[in-house]
Parts: structure tokens; sequence; C-alpha cells
């Protein structure tokens, strides 16, 4: 009997694990979002020529990119059995402030990302005391914190874009030709997630909380306070995607990143994350980002009503989940 000590990977119970068959199975399943990035993007390059270009390629990364910083930090709160419905909003909010910093206020660029990203922290602060001390379900703290924050970025903008200063505009364009730069922030964020999640001690817990909270309790882990980090984490990472989002656009829009939470979750899930907790990993958020946006992009070169983009996103959640549900019960 094999044992993988590493975060997010099951213990391997299965009988006859060493011939050929089964490890070639055991690659396919540990692999599976990896496997079926790849023959996407080959179905897709046969099919368009458009699809497998350079180009195509780099804004494909630039169209993950929010959404894989959204997921990353989703990742930490489903890996602990909990779940995020406001990043979205949270983002939407830390561009507006952004937008209200530098220019309606004036202050200097630098501050002005530092007190955004705060904004954003802040917020993942109140859904983790909400969850912790109030005892409320993660649903339905993140539930209202995504209508608060959604409001709050009404409100501070009154309903109307903010333009950002063109000092700012850098973050959301390509260095030289190949090189762009929400891309860059993405990789980065990525590997804070996955340093947060395989070295530190608040990534054992949130393994440990989402395996089994009432174990991880007895085991001397500060439930609670662990919370109280994981969710503050994603409001971090949420206020960074959100400054990306506004940058790309020129402008913080109080509408922005609406519907960007479920897209998150959904790269998550396809990634191999489990929404019963104690499973996933930022490798995986990351391909199951690429999965979401090489989908809509190559629909988009084949012409398809945006109506059934939905639904075939839809589709492949809904299969993503199957999935998790047929391997847990496995």
């Amino acid at each position: 009997m094999a044992i993988d000590t590493q975060p997010g990977h099951r213990l391997d119970k299965r009988p006859g694990g060493s011939g050929p068959p089964n490890r070639v199975r055991r690659v396919l399943e540990d692999n599976g979002a990896l496997t079926a990035l790849a023959v996407l993007v080959v179905v897709l390059s046969f099919w368009t020529g458009d699809f497998f270009t350079t180009t195509n390629l780099l804004n494909v990364g630039v169209q993950a990119a929010v959404t894989a910083i959204l997921a990353f930090g989703v990742t930490f709160a489903i890996v602990s059995g909990g779940i995020d419905l406001s990043v979205g909003s949270v983002a939407a909010f830390s561009g507006v402030m952004l937008g209200w910093f530098t220019t309606t206020q004036g202050m200097p660029v630098f501050l002005g990302v530092v007190l955004a990203i705060l904004s954003g922290t802040a917020a993942g602060l109140v859904n983790g005391i909400l969850i912790s001390y109030g005892k409320l379900p993660p649903f339905i703290a993140t539930l209202a914190m995504l209508s608060a924050a959604r409001g709050l970025a009404q409100v501070v903008s009154e309903g109307n874009p903010v333009l950002l200063p063109d000092s700012l505009s850098w973050i959301g364009k390509t260095i030289g030709e190949w090189l762009p730069v929400p891309v860059i922030v993405m990789i980065l964020m990525g590997l804070l997630a996955a340093l947060v999640l395989n070295r530190t001690y608040s990534g054992r817990s949130m393994y440990a909380i989402g395996g089994n909270e009432e174990a991880a309790h007895l085991s001397g882990i500060r439930v609670r306070r662990q919370k109280l980090v994981i969710y503050t984490l994603v409001g971090t990472f949420a206020a960074v995607a959100g400054i990306v989002l506004a940058s790309r656009l020129a402008s913080a829009q109080p509408t922005a990143a609406n519907g960007y939470e479920l897209d998150a979750i959904a790269a998550v899930v396809i990634g191999g994350a489990s929404l019963a907790g104690g499973v996933g990993k930022a490798s995986g958020t990351l391909i199951g980002a690429l999965i979401l946006a090489v989908l809509r992009n190559g629909l988009n070169l084949l012409d398809v009503s945006a109506f059934w983009q939905q639904v075939v996103i839809g589709v492949v959640i809904a299969l993503a989940v199957l999935l998790d549900t047929l391997r847990r019960r496995a």
C-alpha cells in the first residue's frame, strides 16, 4: 500500500496499485484536469486554425488571469471545507477603492494599490469573523458579503465607472510583445498560493480542517483562528484580482467581476479540489482556470452563441462535481 503524505492527495488504498494498468489509471486520475486541458488544446487546434497561435494563446492567458487569481483564494476556502461567494464583489469593491484613492483623493499610486488590497483584506476579515466567531455558515456569511461589497462599490463610485491614472495602465498591458503583466501576476499569485498550502502551518491546517474539523480541533489546531486567516487570505487574493481587472479595463467599475465567483469555484473544482474539503492544489486550480478560458476562447473562435457557451460551461462544471463525487465514493 502506497502512502502519499503530500497535502491535497488522498491515501492510495487500491489493491494491485503496482501494475502497469493501475499506474496508468493513477496517472490519469491524478492528472485528469491536465489531460483534459491537453486534449482540449489539441482538438481546438485542429478544429480552428486561429487557436494555436502565439497571439491567441497569450490572449487565453490574459483571459484566465483574473479568474485564476480569484480561484487561488477560493482554493483556501474549499480546501478547508468552506466556500466563498463574495470574491467577485470584493474584487469590484477593491477596484473601485483603487480608483477612489488614486483619482478622487489624489493619493500616490503605490499607496492607492496598498489601500485597495487592504480594502479587500478587510472584507475577507469580516467574512472570517462572521464564520469563526459569529458561527454563520460560510455560504450565508459570504453571500451577505457578496451583496454588501457590491453595494459599497456602488456607493463609493456613485454607480459610475472611476477612471484610473495612466500610471496604472501598465498592469493590464504587455511588456514587449510576449509578456502580459496579468499573466505574470497570475503566476506570482499561484506560486504564493502553492507556498501557503504546502509550506506553512496555515496551509496544513486548511487540509486538516477540511478533512475533519473536529479531529483538527482535538489535535491542537486553533480552528477559529485559522478560519479567520483563511478568509482574510481569500479577500486579499480577490483584491489583487480586482486591481488587475480594473487596470485591464482602464477604469474601476462597480459592476465588474459580476458572476466571477462562480467561475472561480468552477476552476477550483475542475482542477481536482473536493467540495467536501481536504483536497486541492494551486496547480490544479490554475489548470481549471485555463480550461475555462480555453473553452470560452475556442467557442468564440467557432462562433458559438454566448448563450450556448453558458450551457457548455454548466455541463463541464456538473461533470467535474460528478467526477469528484464518484471519486470520493470510490
